[in-house]
């Protein structure tokens, strides 16, 4: 059985099909999914779409969103966590972190929004999900700060020092569409070399497409479409990952899938 520990299934490229979203996953042997939000205005639907599939899901403000998002959405996700502690399909605090990519989003802003929800995951006694874009030594520092009972650092791609000290404060690091590319060379160097309790595998559907789904801004240009990705991907990731680690498909959807449940134990309590 195959994990997603990420997958968007609330975002509106999902809301023509869903039903048959979750079922196509089902088909290809992905029998769990992780559902970060990234807004308060999305807790309600996550969590509903969690409780109608049988899924998980995880509260968090996305820094991307924090330019939006009121400094009272704060005191909104502690209550919607405190609202939802005896939830069993509530799994971690999340998508939550800092993106130093996209620009004219107030980094500042986005450390104190980071920070704020470490001390909500802390207090709640939950993991996190950890967005790490050009972040990871700021992320590494809140966590030194504010220790939380460890999580998912989703699509890494940071150094080995980087992985090493995720690892050493208890995460596993998200690998997926990405890792698929033939030119990504460092990540695909530390999905074959991390030791493999470090690993765990998603897709970020509808982003982050694998190779075999993805078109070059020219070809979209030209009216080429670029695939959707979707959770039944990930059998077909977890291939690369099998493949770069000289292991069988049942190997890593076996271990991973372990992974996934440490690192989210009330993943594991769910029989997931």
């Amino acid at each position: 059985m195959w994990i997603d520990s990420h997958c968007h299934l609330d975002a509106p490229e999902f809301d023509a099909d869903r039903d048959l979203v979750v079922e196509r996953a089902r088909t290809a042997g992905v029998h769990a999914l992780v559902m970060p939000s990234v807004e308060v205005a999305g807790f309600a639907a996550v969590a509903q779409l969690a409780h109608a599939h049988g899924l998980a899901y995880a509260l968090g403000i996305h820094p991307l969103f924090t330019g939006r998002a009121a400094d009272a959405d704060l005191d909104t996700l502690d209550a919607a966590l405190h609202a939802a502690r005896d939830d069993p399909r509530l799994v971690a605090v999340g998508e939550i972190g800092i993106d130093g990519f996209v620009p004219g989003i107030d980094p500042a802003r986005q450390e104190r929004f980071y920070r704020a929800q470490l001390g909500l995951a802390r207090a709640h006694g939950l993991p996190v999900i950890l967005h790490v874009r050009r972040s990871a030594d700021a992320l590494l520092a809140g966590l030194r700060r504010t220790a939380v009972p460890g999580g998912i650092a989703h699509a890494f791609n940071g150094s080995p020092q980087q992985a090493a000290a995720f690892v050493g404060l208890g995460f596993a690091l998200g690998f997926g569409g990405a890792m698929t590319f033939e030119r990504a060379l460092r990540i695909r160097q530390l999905a074959a070399t991390l030791p493999e309790t470090a690993l765990v595998l998603e897709t970020d559907a509808p982003d982050i497409p694998p190779q075999w789904l993805y078109r070059r801004a020219a070809d979209r240009d030209d009216g080429a479409p670029q695939g959707r990705n979707e959770p039944a991907e990930l059998p077909r990731i977890g291939a690369t990952l099998a493949e770069l680690r000289g292991w069988t498909p049942a190997r890593t959807a076996a271990v991973t899938s372990a992974n996934v449940r440490r690192v989210l134990p009330r993943l594991a309590a769910l029989g997931a």
